[in-house]
């Protein structure tokens, strides 16, 4: 059996996001990474975030002629030259406020000083809790939403078991590089989500709150492509709710996770077979966009003509029950994925004709 920290870390290194261990001193979180590395003999650049300076991440500054130019220190020069590998910036939380502040861009842009890295280089990082590291500080909030938040869980049995028969080894494969249909298919059920919550889009955390992980665009962003990550390996959905908790937060992600629960229990081939005879759930919009997720995400799979008719009927009766607000966000959608040469009947024509003018003043 793999453990759950080994097989969280290899869906996000897969997935290529941004991500931060968090767990106490010696319980294997670079130890790991290094057995990830050379499982699947890719560069590795360890880099003691605690004892570096802005300008390892920012760049030297170097008189150029009547410029400046940011020299780059020798560890984003190795990896440059590699070409692809992980970038591993350990022990983050002991870090000052400057260090983190010049992390930003490398972090999100790639960016070290004026060298860009390969879009292949993956970002790994580690931290104690702040009140266990040496000197710790608090991750400032624009970091903190750079990255997926991965508690690093501690089992006893799993050590034990360690220690007398040897530890998990990582797959020894080169990872998989998400395809454009499989994360627009997320990012599309992630939208269909936040149209039933508009509320949750940005949430900043209060003083009080766990400050790691909290809903933003970029960090709903990030969520959409773990579903794509997880879908491909076939995570059970505990380890997926696991990975969404430490992209937008606990009560976001319960609730995305929820309402995956329900797109999955809908059967897209029925709702597509016949359009006219799908129960509708009257005055709960939340259950109107599962069934017009589970359907359009049937659609954008199968590039079908006949489905795509049916889901404009679909998005038709939506109307017809005074749905207007979901039609709009699912007619975009739908208009989105028409097929070469297909045209809606009339009655959809009809139907859809003022959301369509709204959908180009839009434009």
């Amino acid at each position: 059996m793999r453990s759950s920290n080994l097989a969280a870390l290899e869906v996000l290194v897969d997935a290529g996001l941004p991500t931060i261990i968090w767990g106490p001193p010696g319980v294997g979180k670079t130890s790991t990474i290094k057995a990830i590395a050379a499982a699947r003999s890719i560069a590795l650049e360890v880099v003691i975030a605690s004892i570096r300076e802005p300008s390892d991440f920012a760049g030297l500054p170097i008189k150029v002629g009547d410029g400046v130019r940011f020299a780059p220190p020798q560890w984003a020069l190795n990896i440059a030259e590699k070409g692809s590998g992980i970038v591993f910036y350990d022990e983050i939380s002991s870090a000052p406020p400057s260090v983190q502040a010049a992390l930003l861009r490398p972090i999100l842009d790639g960016f070290v000083g004026d060298l860009q890295l390969p879009s292949t280089v993956i970002t790994l990082a580690a931290a104690n809790y702040t009140d266990l590291a040496a000197g710790g500080w608090d991750l400032t909030l624009p970091l903190a939403n750079r990255f997926v938040h991965l508690d690093w869980s501690v089992d006893p049995i799993e050590i034990a078991e360690g220690f007398s028969t040897g530890w998990n080894e990582p797959l020894a494969n080169p990872g998989f590089h998400l395809d454009k249909n499989e994360i627009s298919k997320a990012l599309a059920t992630v939208g269909s989500f936040i149209a039933t919550r508009p509320d949750l889009v940005l949430l900043l955390p209060s003083d009080s709150d766990d400050r790691r992980a909290f809903p933003t665009p970029r960090s709903w962003e990030m969520a959409a492509r773990i579903l794509a990550a997880s879908d491909r390996a076939k995570i059970p959905s505990s380890l997926r709710l696991k990975l969404l908790k430490g992209c937008v937060g606990n009560g976001p992600a319960i609730e995305l996770e929820a309402f995956l629960g329900q797109i999955e229990e809908v059967t897209p081939d029925e709702v597509l077979e016949n359009p006219d005879k799908v129960s509708i759930p009257n005055g709960r919009s939340d259950l109107v966009h599962v069934v017009l997720s589970a359907a359009t995400s049937k659609v954008r799979a199968s590039e079908d003509q006949r489905d795509w008719l049916a889901l404009g009927r679909l998005i038709e009766r939506i109307i017809e029950l005074g749905y207007v607000d979901v039609a709009l966000h699912s007619a975009k959608v739908w208009m989105a994925l028409r097929p070469k040469g297909a045209v809606p009947p009339t009655s959809t024509i009809r139907a859809l004709g003022p959301i369509m003018a709204a959908i180009s003043d839009d434009r």
